[in-house]
């Protein structure tokens, strides 16, 4: 199969500058999900940020070498200040710690660069396809064939080498996206390989496998964590024959960096990388719960609209994220995967019979 590399392409044209909000994305003249969390900021604000950048630099060290020393003296500490959020001047860096892509970079010098050049991917033409449907509002993905694009493209061609199982699905952009615009290349590359083949917590190419069985999965632990913890709610879905895979599937599949507004996805994303894949199921239940009022009363349609556009009230990281925290998942988690793992294998045994 021929090679083929979006740099090999000349540029497009730049795009017409238009103003941008602080993280990079172009501003619209309505935009669905103003920056709530971003008010003006006084001095004495930008002192207590100064203080809390200070705290971070001290606890991580230089380079990130006092992180892991850190992270065992207290674990308490560490999760407390990851929760309220990670300063974005140190975001990049801690993500790298805290989801361990910083070993494994370390570990393989020269891999990332093998992949990208020197090897093919049956996937080139479907990620060069998709390239431009992600974040098309940044600055950085906006340029057709610009940096930000072949960034993407290189990053995605070498993950589906790597992992010739998982190859490359739409969904994956989104991640990759998001982190490139905290970290190199090479260092997304090995965040990638961290979060799906499991560095720190439990492995998640069962994402983007074929029939995405982790998904079905997870759609299935959530259905089960509705119904217990919104059983009003739980029953109001099976009256109108609303399940999850109908509005939860993009939380999982890109961890709310798809249609969520971007300063809340860091903040999920922060402890996304330092908790695991429960973050996700709680911030989907306290979003039910923040609007559960509204949502018992609507019918089929509505509801579904509604489920897929939550209202900018219910986006503001500093009502929803404590809401998340307080509700306890971990332990029926893990009885429901038993669960799950069990009528799968029924499943299996009958068709097999």
């Amino acid at each position: 199969m021929e090679r083929r590399r979006i740099d090999d392409h000349e540029p497009g044209p730049a795009p017409s500058p238009r103003a941008v909000d602080r993280f990079g994305f172009v501003k619209q003249e309505q935009t669905s999900y103003p920056e709530i969390a971003i008010k003006s900021r006084s001095a004495i604000e930008f002192e207590r940020e100064e203080r809390r950048v200070r705290k971070w630099r001290k606890m991580i060290g230089v380079g990130g070498s006092d992180w892991k020393h850190y992270v065992r003296r207290k674990p308490h500490v560490v999760k407390r200040r990851v929760r309220k959020g990670i300063p974005d001047c140190l975001r990049g860096l801690v993500w790298q710690l805290i989801s361990g892509s910083r070993d494994l970079l370390l570990m393989n010098p020269g891999v990332y660069e093998q992949l990208v050049i020197y090897e093919t991917s049956a996937s080139e033409l479907d990620i060069i396809r998709d390239i431009s449907r992600t974040f098309p509002s940044h600055v950085f993905f906006r340029q057709r064939h610009g940096p930000g694009q072949r960034s993407l493209y290189n990053v995605l061609k070498a993950y589906s080498v790597y992992d010739r199982d998982v190859g490359y699905v739409q969904g994956m952009g989104f991640l990759a996206g998001l982190l490139l615009l905290y970290m190199s290349e090479e260092d997304v590359f090995w965040l990638m390989v961290a979060l799906l083949k499991g560095a720190v917590h439990a492995p998640m190419e069962g994402l983007y496998q074929v029939g995405l069985p982790l998904v079905q999965q997870y759609l299935y632990q959530f259905d089960h964590l509705v119904r217990e913890h919104l059983p009003k709610l739980g029953e109001h879905f099976t009256k109108e024959m609303i399940n999850p895979s109908m509005y939860a599937s993009q939380w999982f599949i890109t961890v709310f960096s798809y249609s969520f507004p971007f300063h809340l996805a860091l903040r999920i994303w922060d402890v996304f990388l330092f908790e695991g894949v429960k973050i996700v199921f709680k911030i989907g239940l306290a979003l039910l719960k923040y609007c559960h009022d509204d949502l018992v009363k609507l019918p089929f349609e509505k509801l579904i609209h509604a489920l897929r556009n939550f209202p900018e009230h219910s986006m503001d990281p500093d009502t929803l994220l404590p809401m998340a925290y307080s509700i306890k998942v971990s332990r029926r988690l893990e009885e429901l995967k038993l669960e799950y793992d069990k009528k799968n294998e029924k499943i299996s045994s009958i068709s097999r019979n």
